[in-house]
Protein backbone atom coordinates (compact mmCIF):
# COMPACT_ATOMS: atom_id res chain seq x y z
CA UNK A 1 0.00 0.00 0.00
CA UNK A 2 1.34 3.15 -0.82
CA UNK A 3 2.10 5.62 1.76
CA UNK A 4 0.40 8.93 0.38
CA UNK A 5 3.27 11.14 2.49
CA UNK A 6 6.03 9.72 0.99
CA UNK A 7 7.04 12.08 -1.90
CA UNK A 8 7.70 8.87 -4.38
CA UNK A 9 3.80 7.86 -3.86
CA UNK A 10 3.26 11.55 -5.38
CA UNK A 11 5.73 11.54 -8.17
CA UNK A 12 2.87 9.88 -10.75
CA UNK A 13 0.25 12.38 -10.14
CA UNK A 14 2.64 15.62 -10.27
CA UNK A 15 3.97 14.46 -13.71
CA UNK A 16 1.11 15.01 -15.52
CA UNK A 17 0.67 18.21 -13.87
CA UNK A 18 4.22 19.45 -14.63
CA UNK A 19 3.26 18.18 -18.59
CA UNK A 20 -0.11 20.34 -19.03
CA UNK A 21 1.64 23.10 -17.49
CA UNK A 22 4.87 22.97 -19.91
CA UNK A 23 1.96 22.60 -22.84
CA UNK A 24 0.51 25.20 -21.81
CA UNK A 25 3.73 27.69 -21.59
CA UNK A 26 5.14 26.30 -24.47
CA UNK A 27 1.74 27.51 -26.40
CA UNK A 28 1.80 30.69 -24.42
CA UNK A 29 5.35 30.90 -25.77
CA UNK A 30 4.36 30.08 -29.47
CA UNK A 31 1.49 32.93 -29.25
CA UNK A 32 3.69 35.41 -28.06
CA UNK A 33 5.90 34.99 -30.88
CA UNK A 34 2.85 35.09 -33.69
CA UNK A 35 2.21 38.26 -31.71
CA UNK A 36 6.20 39.76 -31.99
CA UNK A 37 6.34 38.77 -35.26
CA UNK A 38 3.04 40.50 -36.45
CA UNK A 39 2.44 44.46 -36.95
CA UNK A 40 0.99 46.13 -34.03
CA UNK A 41 -2.26 47.70 -35.34
CA UNK A 42 -2.94 49.25 -32.69
CA UNK A 43 -0.57 51.02 -33.18
CA UNK A 44 -0.34 51.33 -36.44
CA UNK A 45 -3.99 52.31 -36.99
CA UNK A 46 -3.22 55.77 -35.71
CA UNK A 47 -0.39 55.73 -37.88
CA UNK A 48 -3.26 55.47 -41.13
CA UNK A 49 -3.93 58.52 -42.40
CA UNK A 50 -8.27 59.37 -42.36
CA UNK A 51 -9.98 59.71 -45.40
CA UNK A 52 -10.00 63.60 -46.10
CA UNK A 53 -13.79 64.66 -46.04
CA UNK A 54 -15.02 65.94 -49.72
CA UNK A 55 -16.04 69.79 -50.37
CA UNK A 56 -19.08 70.43 -51.68
CA UNK A 57 -18.20 71.84 -54.47
CA UNK A 58 -16.13 69.04 -55.50
CA UNK A 59 -19.26 66.89 -54.47
CA UNK A 60 -21.17 68.71 -56.58
CA UNK A 61 -18.75 68.13 -59.81
CA UNK A 62 -18.19 64.46 -58.99
CA UNK A 63 -22.20 64.57 -59.18
CA UNK A 64 -22.53 66.74 -62.29
CA UNK A 65 -20.20 64.40 -63.93
CA UNK A 66 -21.99 61.00 -62.64
CA UNK A 67 -24.60 59.82 -65.03
CA UNK A 68 -27.70 61.34 -63.42
CA UNK A 69 -31.02 62.16 -65.27
CA UNK A 70 -29.92 65.93 -65.24
CA UNK A 71 -26.15 65.52 -66.51
CA UNK A 72 -28.00 63.24 -69.54
CA UNK A 73 -30.62 65.52 -70.47
CA UNK A 74 -28.16 68.45 -70.70
CA UNK A 75 -25.69 66.74 -72.63
CA UNK A 76 -28.43 64.99 -74.98
CA UNK A 77 -28.83 68.98 -75.45
CA UNK A 78 -25.85 69.82 -76.73
CA UNK A 79 -25.57 66.60 -78.70
CA UNK A 80 -28.37 67.82 -80.29
CA UNK A 81 -27.08 70.87 -80.90
CA UNK A 82 -23.91 70.09 -81.89
CA UNK A 83 -25.46 67.46 -85.03
CA UNK A 84 -27.92 70.45 -85.50
CA UNK A 85 -24.81 72.46 -86.70
CA UNK A 86 -23.36 70.05 -88.68
CA UNK A 87 -26.73 69.82 -90.70
CA UNK A 88 -26.64 73.53 -91.08
CA UNK A 89 -23.31 73.42 -92.71
CA UNK A 90 -23.93 70.45 -94.37
CA UNK A 91 -27.57 71.93 -95.97
CA UNK A 92 -25.97 75.79 -96.92
CA UNK A 93 -24.03 75.37 -99.96
CA UNK A 94 -21.90 78.76 -99.91
CA UNK A 95 -20.77 77.42 -96.69
CA UNK A 96 -20.15 74.02 -98.13
CA UNK A 97 -17.90 75.07 -100.91
CA UNK A 98 -15.50 76.76 -98.97
CA UNK A 99 -14.76 73.06 -97.67
CA UNK A 100 -13.59 72.27 -100.97
CA UNK A 101 -10.37 74.11 -100.42
CA UNK A 102 -9.89 73.33 -96.68
CA UNK A 103 -6.45 72.76 -96.84
CA UNK A 104 -4.95 75.72 -99.01
CA UNK A 105 -7.49 78.43 -96.58
CA UNK A 106 -9.44 76.31 -93.50
CA UNK A 107 -9.90 79.88 -92.29
CA UNK A 108 -12.65 80.37 -94.70
CA UNK A 109 -14.29 77.10 -93.86
CA UNK A 110 -13.90 77.57 -90.02
CA UNK A 111 -15.18 81.25 -90.36
CA UNK A 112 -17.93 80.93 -92.65
CA UNK A 113 -19.11 77.89 -90.59
CA UNK A 114 -19.08 79.59 -87.29
CA UNK A 115 -21.16 82.66 -88.78
CA UNK A 116 -23.70 80.65 -89.90
CA UNK A 117 -23.77 78.43 -86.55
CA UNK A 118 -23.44 81.64 -84.39
CA UNK A 119 -26.11 83.71 -86.33
CA UNK A 120 -28.46 80.66 -86.47
CA UNK A 121 -28.51 80.15 -82.53
CA UNK A 122 -28.63 83.60 -81.61
CA UNK A 123 -31.23 84.24 -83.86
CA UNK A 124 -33.27 81.31 -82.13
CA UNK A 125 -31.92 82.52 -78.76
CA UNK A 126 -33.01 86.24 -79.58
CA UNK A 127 -36.57 84.56 -80.82
CA UNK A 128 -37.47 82.51 -77.94
CA UNK A 129 -36.26 84.20 -74.92
CA UNK A 130 -34.36 87.69 -74.74
CA UNK A 131 -33.33 89.77 -77.57
CA UNK A 132 -30.85 92.79 -76.13
CA UNK A 133 -31.50 94.52 -78.99
CA UNK A 134 -35.11 95.14 -78.02
CA UNK A 135 -33.97 95.87 -74.53
CA UNK A 136 -31.45 98.30 -75.83
CA UNK A 137 -34.14 99.96 -77.69
CA UNK A 138 -36.22 100.58 -74.72
CA UNK A 139 -33.84 102.02 -72.50
CA UNK A 140 -32.89 104.33 -75.28
CA UNK A 141 -36.84 105.35 -75.74
CA UNK A 142 -36.91 103.76 -79.15
CA UNK A 143 -39.42 101.23 -78.74
CA UNK A 144 -41.66 99.99 -75.75
CA UNK A 145 -41.89 97.30 -73.67
CA UNK A 146 -43.72 94.71 -75.65
CA UNK A 147 -40.66 93.86 -78.43
CA UNK A 148 -38.45 93.11 -74.88
CA UNK A 149 -41.52 90.53 -74.01
CA UNK A 150 -42.19 89.23 -77.03
CA UNK A 151 -39.97 86.23 -77.38
CA UNK A 152 -41.66 85.08 -74.12
CA UNK A 153 -44.29 85.61 -75.20
CA UNK A 154 -44.13 83.25 -78.47
CA UNK A 155 -42.17 80.63 -76.35
CA UNK A 156 -45.48 80.36 -73.45
CA UNK A 157 -47.88 80.52 -76.52
CA UNK A 158 -46.27 77.57 -78.26
CA UNK A 159 -45.59 76.13 -75.30
CA UNK A 160 -49.05 75.91 -73.67
CA UNK A 161 -51.16 73.33 -75.39
CA UNK A 162 -47.96 71.27 -75.57
CA UNK A 163 -48.34 71.32 -71.86
CA UNK A 164 -51.74 69.25 -71.84
CA UNK A 165 -50.85 67.36 -74.52
CA UNK A 166 -48.14 66.03 -73.16
CA UNK A 167 -49.42 65.40 -69.97
CA UNK A 168 -51.98 63.34 -71.13
CA UNK A 169 -49.29 61.25 -72.67
CA UNK A 170 -47.13 60.99 -69.76
CA UNK A 171 -50.54 59.64 -67.49
CA UNK A 172 -51.22 57.17 -69.39
CA UNK A 173 -47.95 55.87 -69.58
CA UNK A 174 -48.02 56.29 -65.84
CA UNK A 175 -51.19 53.72 -66.01
CA UNK A 176 -49.34 51.37 -68.32
CA UNK A 177 -51.38 52.81 -71.45
CA UNK A 178 -49.58 54.06 -74.83
CA UNK A 179 -52.14 56.71 -75.83
CA UNK A 180 -51.30 57.72 -79.17
CA UNK A 181 -54.85 59.82 -79.59
CA UNK A 182 -53.94 62.46 -78.10
CA UNK A 183 -54.17 63.80 -81.43
CA UNK A 184 -57.33 62.96 -81.57
CA UNK A 185 -58.52 63.44 -78.62
CA UNK A 186 -57.14 66.95 -78.95
CA UNK A 187 -59.50 67.29 -82.23
CA UNK A 188 -62.63 66.48 -80.98
CA UNK A 189 -61.78 69.04 -77.72
CA UNK A 190 -61.10 71.97 -80.52
CA UNK A 191 -64.52 71.44 -81.80
CA UNK A 192 -66.62 71.11 -79.26
CA UNK A 193 -64.92 74.77 -78.05
CA UNK A 194 -65.33 75.96 -80.79
CA UNK A 195 -69.04 74.92 -81.51
CA UNK A 196 -69.72 76.27 -77.82
CA UNK A 197 -67.61 79.26 -78.74
CA UNK A 198 -69.63 80.69 -81.55
CA UNK A 199 -73.24 78.66 -81.09
CA UNK A 200 -73.87 79.32 -77.45
CA UNK A 201 -74.95 83.27 -77.26
CA UNK A 202 -73.45 83.53 -73.46
CA UNK A 203 -72.74 86.14 -70.82
CA UNK A 204 -69.04 87.04 -70.71
CA UNK A 205 -66.96 84.85 -68.21
CA UNK A 206 -69.70 82.21 -68.33
CA UNK A 207 -69.10 81.92 -72.15
CA UNK A 208 -65.59 81.41 -71.93
CA UNK A 209 -66.04 78.64 -69.26
CA UNK A 210 -68.18 76.50 -70.72
CA UNK A 211 -66.21 76.19 -74.18
CA UNK A 212 -63.22 75.17 -72.22
CA UNK A 213 -65.09 72.52 -70.39
CA UNK A 214 -67.03 71.69 -73.59
CA UNK A 215 -63.19 71.25 -75.09
CA UNK A 216 -62.56 68.83 -71.74
CA UNK A 217 -65.83 67.22 -72.67
CA UNK A 218 -65.13 66.19 -75.84
CA UNK A 219 -61.75 64.78 -74.86
CA UNK A 220 -63.33 63.35 -72.31
CA UNK A 221 -65.11 61.39 -74.84
CA UNK A 222 -62.44 60.39 -77.03
CA UNK A 223 -60.40 59.14 -74.24
CA UNK A 224 -63.18 57.29 -72.93
CA UNK A 225 -64.10 55.04 -76.43
CA UNK A 226 -60.40 53.19 -76.47
CA UNK A 227 -60.06 53.19 -72.73
CA UNK A 228 -63.49 51.02 -72.35
CA UNK A 229 -62.39 49.49 -75.51
CA UNK A 230 -59.30 48.30 -73.24
CA UNK A 231 -60.80 47.13 -70.45
CA UNK A 232 -63.89 45.64 -71.90
CA UNK A 233 -62.81 43.68 -74.85
CA UNK A 234 -58.80 43.99 -74.07
CA UNK A 235 -58.71 46.33 -77.76
CA UNK A 236 -54.92 47.36 -77.81
CA UNK A 237 -55.04 51.24 -77.12
CA UNK A 238 -52.26 51.95 -79.72
CA UNK A 239 -54.32 50.41 -82.32
CA UNK A 240 -57.38 52.04 -81.07
CA UNK A 241 -56.71 55.32 -80.31
CA UNK A 242 -54.26 55.49 -83.61
CA UNK A 243 -57.92 54.88 -85.80
CA UNK A 244 -59.44 57.24 -83.87
CA UNK A 245 -56.99 59.88 -85.00
CA UNK A 246 -58.18 59.59 -88.65
CA UNK A 247 -61.55 59.71 -87.53
CA UNK A 248 -61.11 62.81 -85.38
CA UNK A 249 -59.22 64.41 -88.55
CA UNK A 250 -61.77 63.59 -90.93
CA UNK A 251 -64.88 64.68 -89.33
CA UNK A 252 -63.31 67.63 -88.64
CA UNK A 253 -62.86 68.18 -91.77
CA UNK A 254 -66.27 67.77 -93.03
CA UNK A 255 -67.86 69.80 -90.12
CA UNK A 256 -66.22 73.19 -91.48
CA UNK A 257 -68.20 72.72 -94.25
CA UNK A 258 -71.57 72.08 -93.02
CA UNK A 259 -74.39 74.59 -93.08
CA UNK A 260 -74.12 77.10 -90.13
CA UNK A 261 -71.00 76.09 -89.24
CA UNK A 262 -69.01 77.88 -92.27
CA UNK A 263 -68.37 81.04 -92.13
CA UNK A 264 -71.41 82.57 -94.57
CA UNK A 265 -68.44 84.59 -95.68
CA UNK A 266 -65.66 82.46 -96.79
CA UNK A 267 -65.67 79.47 -100.10
CA UNK A 268 -63.06 78.07 -98.19
CA UNK A 269 -62.91 75.34 -95.12
CA UNK A 270 -63.16 77.59 -92.38
CA UNK A 271 -65.70 78.01 -89.44
CA UNK A 272 -67.08 81.44 -87.86
CA UNK A 273 -65.14 82.62 -85.78
CA UNK A 274 -65.47 82.34 -82.12
CA UNK A 275 -66.97 85.24 -79.77
CA UNK A 276 -64.51 87.34 -78.37
CA UNK A 277 -66.52 86.52 -74.71
CA UNK A 278 -65.15 82.90 -75.19
CA UNK A 279 -62.01 83.65 -75.92
CA UNK A 280 -59.02 83.00 -73.48
CA UNK A 281 -57.33 86.84 -71.78
CA UNK A 282 -54.25 87.87 -73.35
CA UNK A 283 -52.09 88.54 -69.91
CA UNK A 284 -49.93 90.73 -71.68
CA UNK A 285 -52.25 93.43 -73.69
CA UNK A 286 -53.52 93.19 -77.51
CA UNK A 287 -49.86 93.58 -79.25
CA UNK A 288 -48.37 90.01 -77.39
CA UNK A 289 -49.86 86.55 -77.86
CA UNK A 290 -49.52 84.94 -74.37
CA UNK A 291 -52.84 84.06 -72.96
CA UNK A 292 -54.19 82.55 -69.67
CA UNK A 293 -54.24 79.65 -71.44
CA UNK A 294 -50.22 79.03 -70.25
CA UNK A 295 -51.72 79.46 -66.58
CA UNK A 296 -54.37 76.87 -66.82
CA UNK A 297 -51.14 74.42 -68.18
CA UNK A 298 -49.57 75.52 -65.00
CA UNK A 299 -52.78 74.14 -62.82
CA UNK A 300 -53.21 71.18 -64.75
CA UNK A 301 -49.45 70.44 -64.61
CA UNK A 302 -49.91 70.93 -60.42
CA UNK A 303 -53.13 69.34 -60.60
CA UNK A 304 -51.49 65.73 -62.44
CA UNK A 305 -48.64 65.41 -60.05
CA UNK A 306 -50.76 65.59 -57.37
CA UNK A 307 -52.82 62.84 -58.64
CA UNK A 308 -50.41 60.70 -59.42
CA UNK A 309 -48.27 61.16 -56.03
CA UNK A 310 -50.89 62.23 -53.47
CA UNK A 311 -54.19 60.46 -54.02
CA UNK A 312 -55.62 57.29 -53.46
CA UNK A 313 -56.93 57.43 -57.61
CA UNK A 314 -52.83 57.96 -58.32
CA UNK A 315 -51.76 55.23 -56.24
CA UNK A 316 -53.80 52.88 -57.95
CA UNK A 317 -53.09 53.96 -61.39
CA UNK A 318 -49.43 53.78 -60.63
CA UNK A 319 -50.13 50.39 -58.93
CA UNK A 320 -51.40 48.98 -62.75
CA UNK A 321 -49.26 50.52 -64.58
CA UNK A 322 -46.38 48.87 -62.80
CA UNK A 323 -48.20 45.41 -62.38
CA UNK A 324 -51.75 44.54 -63.37
CA UNK A 325 -51.48 41.29 -62.36
CA UNK A 326 -50.28 41.88 -58.85
CA UNK A 327 -52.64 45.03 -58.34
CA UNK A 328 -55.96 42.93 -59.23
CA UNK A 329 -54.90 40.39 -56.89
CA UNK A 330 -54.88 43.27 -54.46
CA UNK A 331 -58.28 44.10 -54.91
CA UNK A 332 -57.97 46.81 -57.57
CA UNK A 333 -60.26 47.33 -60.26
CA UNK A 334 -58.04 47.43 -63.09
CA UNK A 335 -61.00 47.83 -65.59
CA UNK A 336 -61.85 50.82 -63.97
CA UNK A 337 -58.44 52.19 -63.68
CA UNK A 338 -58.12 51.84 -67.33
CA UNK A 339 -61.39 53.41 -68.00
CA UNK A 340 -60.23 56.12 -65.59
CA UNK A 341 -57.01 56.90 -67.26
CA UNK A 342 -57.91 57.70 -70.59
CA UNK A 343 -60.65 59.49 -69.89
CA UNK A 344 -58.31 61.91 -67.88
CA UNK A 345 -55.99 61.62 -70.62
CA UNK A 346 -58.70 62.92 -72.70
CA UNK A 347 -59.60 65.37 -70.89
CA UNK A 348 -56.13 67.07 -70.86
CA UNK A 349 -55.37 66.61 -74.90
CA UNK A 350 -58.88 68.18 -75.24
CA UNK A 351 -57.58 71.71 -72.90
CA UNK A 352 -54.70 71.24 -75.21
CA UNK A 353 -57.14 71.39 -78.49
CA UNK A 354 -59.83 74.12 -76.74
CA UNK A 355 -56.29 76.48 -76.30
CA UNK A 356 -55.70 75.91 -79.69
CA UNK A 357 -59.15 78.25 -80.43
CA UNK A 358 -59.77 79.83 -77.99
CA UNK A 359 -56.24 81.24 -77.32
CA UNK A 360 -54.90 83.37 -79.70
CA UNK A 361 -53.39 80.84 -82.15
CA UNK A 362 -56.42 80.83 -84.02
CA UNK A 363 -60.49 82.17 -83.77
CA UNK A 364 -61.77 79.72 -85.74
CA UNK A 365 -61.99 75.84 -87.04
CA UNK A 366 -59.49 75.19 -90.34
CA UNK A 367 -58.38 71.26 -91.38
CA UNK A 368 -54.99 72.41 -89.43
CA UNK A 369 -56.23 74.03 -86.57
CA UNK A 370 -54.64 71.37 -84.41
CA UNK A 371 -51.87 71.33 -85.89
CA UNK A 372 -49.32 68.67 -84.49
CA UNK A 373 -49.41 69.30 -80.80
CA UNK A 374 -50.97 65.47 -80.03
CA UNK A 375 -47.79 63.74 -82.21
CA UNK A 376 -45.60 66.73 -80.29
CA UNK A 377 -47.21 65.68 -76.86
CA UNK A 378 -45.65 62.30 -76.94
CA UNK A 379 -41.70 63.72 -77.67
CA UNK A 380 -43.00 66.66 -74.81
CA UNK A 381 -43.66 63.41 -72.71
CA UNK A 382 -40.81 61.70 -73.20
CA UNK A 383 -38.54 64.18 -72.99
CA UNK A 384 -40.05 65.05 -69.53
CA UNK A 385 -39.26 61.39 -68.38
CA UNK A 386 -42.94 60.99 -68.01
CA UNK A 387 -43.66 63.30 -65.01
CA UNK A 388 -45.75 66.17 -64.69
CA UNK A 389 -43.51 68.84 -63.97
CA UNK A 390 -40.68 67.60 -66.26
CA UNK A 391 -43.43 67.27 -68.63
CA UNK A 392 -43.83 71.35 -68.68
CA UNK A 393 -39.92 71.85 -68.47
CA UNK A 394 -40.27 69.79 -71.93
CA UNK A 395 -43.36 71.66 -73.26
CA UNK A 396 -41.24 75.06 -72.72
CA UNK A 397 -38.44 73.90 -74.36
CA UNK A 398 -40.33 73.08 -77.40
CA UNK A 399 -42.16 75.90 -77.29
CA UNK A 400 -38.53 77.86 -76.79
CA UNK A 401 -37.54 76.13 -80.00
CA UNK A 402 -40.88 76.77 -82.57
CA UNK A 403 -40.78 80.65 -81.10
CA UNK A 404 -36.93 80.51 -81.87
CA UNK A 405 -37.20 78.57 -85.20
CA UNK A 406 -39.29 81.34 -86.90
CA UNK A 407 -37.10 83.94 -86.56
CA UNK A 408 -34.16 81.80 -87.74
CA UNK A 409 -35.92 81.18 -90.35
CA UNK A 410 -36.63 84.75 -91.01
CA UNK A 411 -33.31 86.42 -90.41
CA UNK A 412 -30.59 83.36 -90.77
CA UNK A 413 -32.28 81.43 -93.88
CA UNK A 414 -32.43 78.01 -92.22
CA UNK A 415 -35.13 76.06 -92.78
CA UNK A 416 -37.93 75.47 -89.96
CA UNK A 417 -37.62 71.93 -90.58
CA UNK A 418 -34.37 72.11 -88.67
CA UNK A 419 -36.16 72.64 -85.87
CA UNK A 420 -38.01 69.79 -85.95
CA UNK A 421 -34.77 67.74 -86.69
CA UNK A 422 -33.54 69.53 -83.33
CA UNK A 423 -36.62 68.40 -81.67
CA UNK A 424 -36.10 65.01 -83.09
CA UNK A 425 -32.14 64.41 -81.98
CA UNK A 426 -33.24 65.98 -78.33
CA UNK A 427 -35.48 63.05 -78.11
CA UNK A 428 -33.05 60.45 -79.37
CA UNK A 429 -30.16 61.19 -77.11
CA UNK A 430 -32.73 61.43 -74.43
CA UNK A 431 -34.00 57.88 -75.06
CA UNK A 432 -30.20 56.58 -75.53
CA UNK A 433 -28.98 57.46 -72.19
CA UNK A 434 -26.06 54.76 -72.56
CA UNK A 435 -24.54 56.51 -75.89
CA UNK A 436 -24.38 60.07 -74.04
CA UNK A 437 -23.04 58.10 -71.23
CA UNK A 438 -20.18 56.28 -73.52
CA UNK A 439 -19.55 59.36 -75.89
CA UNK A 440 -18.94 61.37 -72.35
CA UNK A 441 -17.42 58.79 -70.27
CA UNK A 442 -20.05 59.74 -67.88
CA UNK A 443 -19.20 57.71 -64.22
CA UNK A 444 -22.00 56.03 -62.46
CA UNK A 445 -24.18 57.91 -60.38
CA UNK A 446 -22.20 57.75 -56.49
CA UNK A 447 -25.90 58.26 -54.62
CA UNK A 448 -28.90 56.06 -54.44
CA UNK A 449 -30.86 59.46 -55.80
CA UNK A 450 -28.89 60.07 -58.50
CA UNK A 451 -29.39 56.36 -60.26
CA UNK A 452 -32.27 57.21 -62.22
CA UNK A 453 -33.54 55.77 -64.62
CA UNK A 454 -35.57 56.59 -67.92
CA UNK A 455 -38.36 55.14 -66.14
CA UNK A 456 -37.54 56.63 -63.21
CA UNK A 457 -38.07 60.25 -64.60
CA UNK A 458 -36.85 63.77 -62.57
Amino acid sequence: MTNPSNPQSGSPDKEPASEAQAAQNALGNTERAEVATQPDRSAAKPEQDPEPKQSLGRLFLDNLWAANTFTVTLLSLVLAIVVGAVLMIISDPAVLSTYSYITSRPSDAINSSWTLVSEAYANLFKGSVFDPEAFTGWLNGTNGWQPVLAPISETLTYAAPLVFTGLSVALAFRGGLFNIGAQGQATIGVIMAALAGFLLPLPPGLHLLVAVLAGALGGAIWGFIPGILKARAGAHEVINTIMLNYVATYFLTWLIVQNGVQDPTRTDAISKAVDTSAQLPRLLGDNLRVHAGILLAVLATWAVAWLLNRSTLGFELRAVGANPDAARTAGISVTRTYILIMVFAGILAGLGGSNMVLGSTASALTPLVVAQIGFDGILVALLGRVKPWGVLLAALLFGALQAGGNRMQSYSGISLELVTVLQALIVIFIAAPALVKAIFQLRAARAARLQTSLAKGW
